[in-house]
């Protein structure tokens, strides 16, 4: 299965037009470089708790730009969950989400955080 990697910026934004405790909603919008030249735009919904380390999100975004010299769109979906500061995290392509060149696009994709610089890995194939 082919590899992506590369490196990525993401600026995150509190929606604040309904507060419901411990909740929060964002948008996302990201800047991939490296194997996957794209920008993203989501959405991320946040679950708080009163034990520290424990939390949640699940995230929607939308990948457009050139993977590998592929042109087109995909979408990634995010489901996380922090259990007392063990973390667990699963992002997935959605199946048949793929566009233009990235038609049939199937994957997951691993974050890495290392000096506080954002990093990806996308296994996929087409």
């Amino acid at each position: 299965m082919p590899q992506a990697t590369g490196t990525f910026e993401v600026k995150l934004e509190l929606q604040t037009d309904r507060e419901i405790a411990g909740l929060a909603r964002m948008t996302i919008d990201k800047q991939f470089h490296g194997g996957l030249e794209a920008s993203s735009q989501g959405q991320m919904l946040s679950a708080g708790t009163e034990t520290k380390g424990s939390a949640a999100y699940v995230a929607i975004e939308r990948v457009e730009g050139i993977l590998e010299g592929k042109k087109g769109s995909f979408v990634l979906q995010h489901t996380a969950t922090m259990n007392r500061g063990e973390p667990s995290l699963k992002v997935s392509i959605v199946p048949d989400s793929g566009t233009g060149e990235l038609n049939g696009i199937s994957g997951t994709l691993l974050i890495r955080m290392e000096e506080g610089k954002h990093y990806y890995d996308l296994d996929y194939s087409i």
